[in-house]
């Protein structure tokens, strides 16, 4: 059940970004849906390779490549998809640091939701 909750809150936070960010637009709810377990896939198979392979670059930024690798992730989803659009890195750079923040918030919500 949480992972059904948290998957519609993130849809709902993409749309959230694309309201607040016109780098990135979003065509339906649906789409949205579909990019936040694109999204999701995307962190879970291929961000863990990319942090190990560019941990060398992460140490000497002190962890600011993370915020590369993460932007990366959301310009990818947005590629292999027709209803969501970036066009470009600052794009989904600002677009992924506003998506963090609000799933962030949605984690912390969940958490206290789930937790009795």
């Amino acid at each position: 059940m949480k992972l059904i909750v948290k998957w519609l809150l993130a849809a709902c936070a993409l749309l959230l970004v694309a309201y607040l960010y016109p780098g990135v637009q979003i065509q339906s709810y649906t789409s949205a849906l579909i990019a936040a377990a694109v999204i999701a896939l995307l962190n879970t198979l291929v961000r863990p390779l990319l942090v190990v392979l560019t941990l060398p670059v992460t140490v000497v930024t002190l962890g600011l490549f993370l915020f590369v690798i993460n932007a990366l992730m959301f310009w990818a989803a947005a590629s292999l998809l027709d209803g969501f659009h970036v066009p470009g890195f600052w794009a989904a750079l600002f677009g992924s640091l506003i998506y963090s923040v609000l799933m962030l918030v949605v984690d912390a919500g969940l958490k206290a939701m789930f937790a009795r």
